[in-house]
């Protein structure tokens, strides 16, 4: 009666609530269930995750197990490959070494039996010698008994026509001694002069230079040549006319040559072009003005010239003329020799050589140094030039000992005291000096050629080579068909078969070489 009694709307409300809060026990009730399902599928999600993973590493580990088992087998592998390479290769060695060991062996076995048997042979050889000694004293014995019978002679007597003998062959053999010793006291002789000879040389080396009979003037500029030549040639010709030279213009650019055997000229010819050249002002007048202006002015360079030589020998009281001789001697060469430096270069050889001797070394100096003088004026005067120079010098007051060694410096005359000697001798060590004068080169292989053919004439020679310029020669000789006794003799002969046979500077080195060999192979 009281439910009946509460309005409609409320019970419906009441039905509505209990059926929310059932209906909302229920949802709590499904989502509590919805949710201990999901946590248990994550769960066993991670756990499936986590044996996936574990099943991954265990066969990585696996995979790589097997791997490094694989790597290190390999390597055991090769290094008992390489363990079994070397054994090979050792035990070819240790078989290779006893195959020699072996071969040694037979060797030496060989050897010995060869030892024994020559053993056994030296032993037969020296029974019999021993019994052929045995008969030849009993021969001996046998045969003075016979001299004796024969000869009459006492023992006495015998011993004294042996000793007469003797002295007669002692005799002779002192003769052959007294002979040796004179011929080694000629050749001691002979080895000092070659060393006062040499020390001469090693005192005193001047240089060289090689002129020609042509002077080379460079020009400014090509253009110049028509200049020097002048209008129908007038310049050119006016320029030989006063120095008495030929000049030269061909297509050689920016050259003219000056030619002419005289030195002098060819000097003062050259001076004179060159200053026309540098002062550009060329015409017949301008080129008389100036080739007299350098006639004075070499007359100056050489009396400084012929100065300076005199000053570097030491001479310092030569005539005036002299000096000039000197002097015109720079300008003058012989063979390519240049005369001046030829004649300081004789004039030191000469002092120093009279150095040597204890002779006058001034006056040796002198004699060197004007001993050329008459080649200054052999083209002016007729003449040779020892006698040409030994006027001068005659006329200039010099000593007769300077006349003298200037007139005999060539042999002309018998040498009339020891500075001709001397001269003579520096003149030819100056002249016949390696590189003094030139020689041509079909000369100097005809001198070879004919070295080798001397020298290879003599029996028992194998070969011949001419070196050093020819100043030696080595000879090669047969060892079974010459010995040293008959090498000796051979070189000997081969030498003084080259100085009666050829002419030539200095002296020639004969080597001879007698070689034996003997091969042998040792297996």
């Amino acid at each position: 009666m009281a439910l009946a009694q509460l309005p409609a709307n409320f019970v419906w409300i009441v039905l509505a609530s209990v059926v929310g809060l059932l209906v909302g026990a229920g949802v709590l009730a499904l989502i509590s269930w919805i949710r201990s399902n999901g946590a248990v599928s994550r769960a066993k999600q991670i756990v499936n995750e986590a044996k996936e993973e574990a099943d991954r590493t265990r066969k990585e580990g696996e995979i790589a197990a097997k791997e490094e088992f694989i790597r290190r087998r390999e390597e055991l592998e090769n290094e008992m490959n390489t363990q079994r390479g070397e054994l090979r290769e050792l035990e070819k060695r240790i078989a290779k070494r006893e195959d020699q060991l072996e071969h040694k062996v037979d060797l030496l076995n060989k050897k010995e039996h060869y030892i024994e048997g020559l053993e056994r042979s030296l032993a037969l050889k020296r029974k019999e010698i021993n019994t052929e000694q045995a008969e030849l004293e009993r021969l001996m014995e046998q045969q003075k008994a016979t001299l004796h019978k024969i000869s009459e002679l006492s023992k006495e007597d015998a011993t004294g026509m042996l000793l007469r003998r003797l002295e007669t062959e002692l005799q002779r053999e002192c003769a052959e001694m007294v002979a040796r010793m004179v011929n080694e006291a000629k050749e001691n002789a002979e080895r000092q002069a070659r060393r006062i000879l040499t020390i001469a040389i090693q005192r005193y080396a001047a240089d060289h230079t090689t002129e020609s009979v042509v002077s080379a003037v460079e020009l400014p500029g090509d253009d110049m040549k028509g200049r020097i030549i002048g209008r129908e040639g007038r310049n050119i010709r006016a320029f030989e006319k006063a120095t008495g030279l030929d000049v030269v213009v061909d297509d050689t650019p920016g050259v003219v040559v000056v030619s002419g055997f005289d030195g002098v000229r060819r000097e003062m010819a050259r001076r004179a072009m060159e200053k026309l050249v540098r002062d550009g002002r060329i015409h017949p007048a301008r080129i008389e003005e100036v080739v007299e202006q350098t006639k004075k002015e070499m007359e100056q360079v050489i009396l400084e010239t012929g100065k300076e030589a005199a000053f570097d020998v030491g001479l310092h009281n030569l005539h005036p003329m002299e000096i000039e001789c000197l002097g015109r001697l720079k300008f003058r060469t012989s063979y390519g020799q240049n005369q001046l430096l030829h004649s300081t270069e004789v004039a030191h050889l000469a002092g120093t050589m009279a150095a040597e001797l204890g002779l006058d070394i001034q006056l040796a100096k002198r004699c060197g140094l004007l001993h050329d003088i008459g080649k200054a004026v052999d083209q002016e005067a007729e003449g040779t030039h020892p006698q040409l120079g030994a006027d001068i010098a005659r006329k200039c007051g010099e000593a007769k000992e300077v006349v003298e060694a200037i007139a005999g410096h060539h042999d002309d005359m018998t040498a009339a005291n020891v500075y001709c000697v001397l001269v003579s001798a520096a003149d030819a060590i100056s002249a016949a000096r390696p590189g003094a004068r030139r020689e041509t080169l079909e000369k100097y292989v005809k001198r070879l050629e004919r070295l080798e053919e001397i020298a290879g004439a003599f029996p028992g020679v194998e070969t011949a080579y001419a070196i050093r310029a020819g100043r030696e020669v080595r000879v090669i000789v047969n060892a079974e068909r010459v010995d040293d006794k008959i090498a000796c003799k051979t070189c000997r002969d081969i030498a003084k078969e080259i100085e009666n046979e050829m002419t030539y500077p200095g002296e020639v080195r004969v080597t001879l070489i007698r070689e034996s060999r003997f091969v042998e192979v040792a297996h």
